[in-house]
């Protein structure tokens, strides 16, 4: 049996476990007979087999105890699969095996490690066979015209500043975004850098989008209003009492409602609309700014009426806190395209690569100097290259391997061009206090976790070795299809989470010069995969080293020649020693008077009484005129008269 637990033992750690989390209660097993015995080797694997099954089962004698484990039943069901084989090896032989199943995971950390792979085939597990995989965005612009009537209610529902930045086409780098999809670790919802661990937060969707922080999570249920919400009515007959009549059905698809159709019907507000059509016009512009700028889903081209239940009270759309459902989406789309067959990329694009100009000011583009509020509006003009796409992936991965720690600002709003600018009911004091929050993130059926004690640097303070990430697998496949549900009744426990959201804000010393400590470095250069790229573009050869083979081979010198005699090139040293340089203080050649020579005959006599001449030869003479050409007399006694 001690072949056995071993075993067992050793797959634990494939699972990241320890022994000090295990209890193997083994007594009542049958004792295993020898393999190299007489029994047939099929017996002894049978028996083997029964013992080990009894050993681990969920229901047999020897319950496996693991305590700790957020997924026991999953890893029960993987060491009935693989004891029964594995006990029968040889111990390094079994070794080997572990080893080459638990390759991917190794791609993303190793033990205690970060946590785990969540299940998912992410795609740092396969960059060597899939080296230029780049992601695909999928974004809808709004191309609804923001009428002034509108304006008020977008601005009580704390949406002003992201209507605003719809009026720009925002273009997205999608090789820049693949090559931080690849960092990207759904039980953390941290990018890994070689320097530490870092995040969109909370904080940064106040300062890019504008958007609040404080207020109800963003939920309820989907479609079935009349059956699920007090007041609630039959979705179709609700949609057309809140914009006077139904689409065609041509543009509807189960719950949803093409873009085109809000566009074309909803496109120009009458001069002298009523304040009912203006409303009608303003929910319209909601729905759809909610599902193209900040909840896009890969469809890009439908609007949910999931929205009917807001809109309805366009009141109270003040109340919600569009920033953390932001975030939540934005997180959920990150978890999914990390899985190496996804390559569609939804959600809030705008905010992820405003974030990343931001905060990696070598991987910005040049000449974005001036914007306005909200911080997004910075990159509206930025029309990033679509040559090249697989190259620049490679160009990108690589240039991530090699950030130093002063290439990514830990806190770049603090600058004085920012606090000029930064304005809005997004900064007050109760939303700033929730960006240090450790909370739930909401948006309907998707709850994720702000993990914002893993970046603490990003908020002004020191970031030590953080705590163990919260395991929330289960939730990560919940997105509200297989029916219709109140979502505060099933995820009641993630609610009351947000709705304590203040009392989990982190308290931590801010300092001058925040940064990961030299504890929290030790440890993360130890246990991540800080690097992506093969190691060969790795390797800096100015720290190469004399090679420890480069022993001596062959003969010990080099051989003998015969020598020939130096020829080189004086011309120019000559020069300089003959006629001299300025360094020299000796006169030039060229400022002295130049002798000239006779003619072969005599010069005529210059006008003006001049007495210079020249001869044939061109040599010059003065006479008593001056001198036309600086030179010598002429000897020529004519020339002298």
């Amino acid at each position: 049996m001690e072949e056995e637990e071993e075993a067992a033992a050793e797959i634990l750690q494939l699972h990241e476990l320890h022994h000090s989390d295990l209890i193997l209660l083994s007594s009542s097993n049958p004792t295993s007979t020898n393999a190299s015995s007489s029994s047939s080797f099929d017996e002894d694997l049978l028996r083997k087999t029964s013992s080990v099954m009894e050993a681990l089962g969920p229901m047999g004698p020897g319950l496996l105890a693991v305590t700790g484990v957020p997924n026991a039943s999953e890893l029960r069901s993987e060491l009935l699969r693989l004891a029964p084989k594995l006990a029968l090896l040889h111990r390094d032989t079994r070794k080997r095996v572990l080893k080459k199943r638990s390759q991917n995971s190794q791609k993303m950390g190793e033990a205690d490690q970060l946590y785990r792979l969540n299940g998912i085939a992410h795609i740092a597990g396969y960059i060597d066979k899939e080296p230029t995989r780049c992601i695909s965005s999928v974004r809808r612009q709004q191309n609804m015209k923001l009428h002034d009537r509108v304006i008020p209610y977008l601005k009580v529902a704390g949406l002003e500043q992201v209507a605003r930045l719809n009026a720009h086409w925002f273009k997205l780098d999608e090789p820049l975004i693949s090559a931080f999809v690849e960092r990207w670790r759904p039980e953390t919802h941290t990018f890994h850098m070689p320097f530490g661990e870092c995040t969109v937060t909370l904080q940064d969707v106040s300062y890019q989008l504008g958007l609040p922080i404080d207020g109800e999570a963003v939920s309820g249920c989907l479609s079935d209003f009349e059956q699920l919400m007090e007041g609630g009515k039959p979705s179709w007959t609700w949609f057309q009492e809140l914009f006077g009549e139904l689409p065609p059905v041509k543009c509807i698809n189960k719950f949803t409602v093409t873009y085109k159709w809000f566009q074309t019907r909803f496109e120009v507000l009458p001069d002298n609309a009523s304040e009912d059509t203006v409303r009608m016009y303003a929910r319209a512009y909601i729905m759809v700014l909610l599902s193209s700028q900040l909840f896009g889903d890969k469809s890009g081209t439908r609007v949910h009426i999931r929205w009917l239940p807001f809109v309805a009270r366009l009141e109270e759309l003040g109340r919600y806190s569009w920033g953390s459902s932001t975030l939540a989406w934005l997180y959920r789309c990150l978890c999914r395209v990390a899985n190496r067959n996804v390559v569609k990329l939804a959600g809030p694009l705008t905010l992820l690569q405003s974030w990343i100009f931001w905060r990696f000011p070598t991987l910005r583009p040049h000449g974005f100097n001036t914007f306005t509020w909200p911080l997004a509006s910075r990159w509206a003009k930025y029309i990033p290259s679509l040559d090249q796409r697989s190259p620049r992936v490679l160009q990108l991965r690589l240039k991530l391997d090699k950030l130093r720690p002063d290439d990514f600002l830990w806190i770049p709003y603090a600058v004085p061009d920012v606090l000029e600018i930064a304005a809005g009911d997004a900064l007050d004091q109760r939303h700033q206090v929730l960006w240090r929050s450790t909370t739930s993130l909401i948006y309907f059926a998707v709850i994720e976790w702000h993990q914002v004690d893993r970046v603490l640097p990003q908020l002004g303070g020191v970031q030590h070795r953080p705590h163990k990430a919260l395991d929330i697998d289960s939730l990560m496949a919940k997105d509200g299809r297989g029916g219709d549900r109140w979502f505060p009744n099933v995820f009641a426990t993630w609610h009351q989470h947000w709705n304590n959201r203040f009392d989990n804000v982190l308290r931590f010393q801010i300092v001058p010069n925040p940064g990961p400590s030299v504890d929290y470095l030790n440890w993360w250069f130890r246990i991540a995969r800080r690097f992506l790229s093969p190691e060969h573009l790795l390797v800096d050869p100015r720290v190469a080293g004399i090679p420890q083979d480069a022993r001596p081979r062959g003969e010990r010198a080099a051989p003998a020649m015969v020598e020939a005699p130096d020829v080189p090139d004086r011309r120019s040293i000559e020069r300089r020693a003959r006629v001299g340089t300025r360094t020299s203080q000796r006169n030039y050649g060229g400022r002295q008077p130049r002798r000239g020579r006779g003619g072969g005959r005599v010069g005529r006599r210059g006008e003006l009484g001049s007495n210079e001449g020249r001869g044939d030869g061109g040599g010059g003479g003065s006479g008593s005129g001056g001198s036309y050409m600086l030179g010598s007399s002429c000897q020529d006694p004519v020339c002298s008269n």
